[in-house]
């Protein structure tokens, strides 16, 4: 008897993944492979360097299940959702800085660009669930009031924390409160693919990931880049690491091999039809004890406190019992074996600790 999120039934579908090309993406798309299913990847495959796609991410723009494209364009969109079983709807303009910096931009990818990709699985009766794929940006700042768990956290946990601030438990149900261009566009996305996928009887499911993070990811410049790929550079380069606020920021720090895992269940678990599902670990962890772990593996870092940016989130931490019940799953690779893991995938390809940190504006 297959379990309700038995990934067995994968086997032999056809899987279009938009942005299947980055690096959850492409994780996405090897985990297909490895169950017996065919991946379409859609991606215009601009975000980073055409080597670090092929090098690191293991995607070229040549292979056969690969489509050089945009999910603005209408007609391909059509024709690839036309020709597949399930749809995970990842591409977007993701940085949250970029999306800032040019809004018209993000506007045009992921609000146009998702309305283009719903409307073509809603003209087709052939699409058994498609996934849209958000961010927990969606919750903001969140508010500490509505957090009412605060006696499972541990006093460790709350001193690891922000010194006995009780972080945000960040539940689906909660009113979501974007305070960023980007949080704004997936929100907008969520609501939109309850819309008009809710209104043709289409199956669908949304994810929202939290902090991802996991080897190959690079930094990039100008960018809000991964702060676990971020401090182990650093720290590679022998350069300090900057605590903004002290680095008492929370996060909820989950490995990318689980953000596929979890986004492939809630393709295929009966109980995920038309539900919200968060993708975390339920773990608080700051961004100082982050920079600590990294500490582990090169003992002579330095750490440096600077003042905490206006805007940046305090943040939180994911409810995870519906991710449990819903998808009778959890994630696996705690932050300590993450950050091992990417230590050591790091020592191996050095090349992408780049040179560029070095730069005083690089801090």
């Amino acid at each position: 008897m297959r379990h309700p999120s038995d990934l067995t039934a994968l086997a032999g579908s056809t899987v279009l993944v938009t942005g299947g090309a980055g690096l959850i993406g492409s994780r996405i798309t090897a985990r297909l492979r490895a169950l017996g299913a065919r991946p379409i990847v859609l991606c215009t495959m601009n975000a980073y360097p055409e080597h670090v796609y092929a090098n690191l991410f293991g995607v070229r723009s040549a292979d056969p299940d690969v489509v050089l494209g945009d999910i603005r364009n209408t007609a391909l969109v059509r024709e690839l959702v036309a020709a597949s079983d399930y749809v995970i709807h990842a591409a977007a303009l993701a940085d949250v800085a970029a999306c800032t910096r040019e809004p018209l931009a993000a506007i045009d990818t992921n609000v146009a660009g998702t309305q283009t990709v719903l409307d073509a699985v809603a003209a087709t009766d052939r699409i058994r669930r498609t996934v849209f794929v958000s961010s927990a940006s969606v919750y903001g700042d969140g508010n500490p009031k509505e957090t009412d768990n605060a006696e499972l956290l541990t006093m460790r946990q709350l001193l690891e924390c922000v010194h006995g601030r009780i972080p945000s438990q960040f539940h689906e149900s909660a009113r979501k409160r974007p305070v960023s261009v980007y949080a704004n566009t997936k929100a907008w996305g969520e609501e939109q693919t309850a819309l008009v996928l809710g209104q043709v009887g289409t199956s669908y499911a949304v994810v929202r990931y939290f902090s991802v993070y996991g080897e190959p990811q690079t930094v990039k410049q100008n960018s809000h880049s991964w702060v676990v790929a971020w401090f182990a550079a650093r720290a590679h380069l022998g350069l300090p690491l900057h605590l903004n606020g002290g680095g008492r920021q929370v996060r909820d720090m989950v490995h990318v091999d689980d953000a596929a895992e979890g986004t492939l269940r809630a393709l295929v678990s009966p109980q995920a039809h038309t539900e919200t599902v968060n993708i975390g670990t339920g773990v608080p962890t700051t961004v100082r004890k982050i920079a600590e772990l990294v500490r582990e593996h090169y003992p002579s870092t330095t750490f440096l406190d600077t003042p905490l940016p206006a805007g940046d989130p305090l943040g939180g931490y994911a409810a995870i019992h519906r991710m449990e019940n819903i998808l009778g799953w959890k994630p696996e690779v705690t932050v300590a074996q993450g950050v091992a893991r990417y230590v050591a995938w790091l020592r191996n390809t050095p090349a992408a600790a780049p040179g560029w940190l070095r730069e005083p504006t690089a801090a």
